[in-house]
């Protein structure tokens, strides 16, 4: 099977050694997005809500440059530093997506890059 590398401008630049997200075959595996302006890349302003828009919205940019949508993605994968935001992440996912909802796990954990509140990865199969 054959692999490609997923890259837009529309989306932050990968911080590290690693790709925005992969294809392979028809499944495209999406690194984990955290909440930075693609352009200036500087951590958005904001709530945890702006934080979430902000993921999903990198997220979008780099399902589009994948040739998808949001729509197509089958499984999501939040990271959160504090599990009291759960309602919050919950009511931002809800903008983003629509019934029948993708796979989800929520995990809490102690810090993520740049002290972001929120990390997404997800996983799209392309019709």
């Amino acid at each position: 099977m054959s692999r490609s590398i997923i890259a837009t401008a529309q989306a932050p630049a990968a911080i590290g050694p690693y790709s925005q997200a992969v294809r392979a075959g028809d499944t495209v595996y999406f690194s984990g997005q955290i909440p930075l302006d693609p352009v200036a890349g500087n951590l958005v302003d904001g709530d945890i809500s702006a934080q979430t828009r902000r993921v999903f919205d990198n997220l979008a940019a780099v399902a589009q440059a994948a040739g998808g949508s949001l729509a197509q993605i089958v499984r999501v994968g939040i990271y959160v530093t504090d599990l009291a935001n759960f309602a919050a992440v919950n009511a931002v996912m809800a903008e983003y997506f629509q019934p029948p909802y993708p796979a989800r796990s929520t995990i809490e954990v102690s810090a993520l890059p740049k002290a972001a509140q929120v990390e997404v990865d997800a996983i799209m199969v392309l019709d």
